[in-house]
């Protein structure tokens, strides 16, 4: 791409990797929006692992990686994050450390579903509730893990998916592509 308007730094769900669907629909649509894209690879899937590291690993990662990025190929683009579930999870507690001008929810997990014998799970709200930047969550609206609720900088879109996001492709793309066409184009 010979100038791109800002960059589109994507992780993977805590149990796939960076070939899943909804990441490559994404990443398609923010290319055709002229963004350039980085797809990242947690160290314990490039390992072989398919339990993830915590939190704060996968964070260290995600900022560690970033700022590689930023300083090197997507020097001085406008940086948005995002990530499929786990990994939307990892971009939002990190925006304000990479200086993210946007972040990129594909399958937020809200609340996990409820275990048998087990006290239901905190919600995880205040994640998406902490990022000041414009935020675009991708949601299936049959996703066992919720709905994420729209605020000011939060834009919700609904599709026709469970949490994997495979059956509304189209939706998925639209909705990526007509969000990034709204972000500012300078860093």
């Amino acid at each position: 791409m010979a100038s791109p308007r800002g960059a589109l730094i994507l992780g993977h769900g805590a149990g796939g990797g960076i070939a899943a669907r909804d990441l490559s629909v994404a990443a398609g649509a923010a290319r055709s929006a002229g963004f350039s894209i980085a797809l990242v690879e947690q160290p314990y899937r490039v390992a072989g692992r398919r339990s993830p590291a915590p939190a704060r690993q996968l964070d260290a990662v995600w900022i560690a990686v970033v700022e590689h990025l930023a300083q090197g190929e997507l020097h001085a683009l406008p940086l948005v994050t995002g990530g499929r579930s786990s990994g939307a999870r990892v971009a939002c507690r990190t925006a304000s450390a990479v200086g993210a001008a946007g972040v990129l929810c594909l399958a937020f997990p809200l609340v996990p579903p409820a275990r048998a014998g087990k006290e239901p799970a905190p919600s995880r709200l205040p994640e998406l509730e902490a990022v000041t930047v414009p935020t675009l969550v991708v949601q299936g609206a049959a996703d066992r893990f919720g709905m994420p609720p729209p605020a000011k900088n939060r834009t919700v879109v609904e599709v026709r998916a469970d949490h994997s996001l495979r059956t509304d492709l189209i939706a998925l793309a639209t909705a990526v592509s007509d969000w990034l066409a709204h972000l500012p184009s300078k860093r």
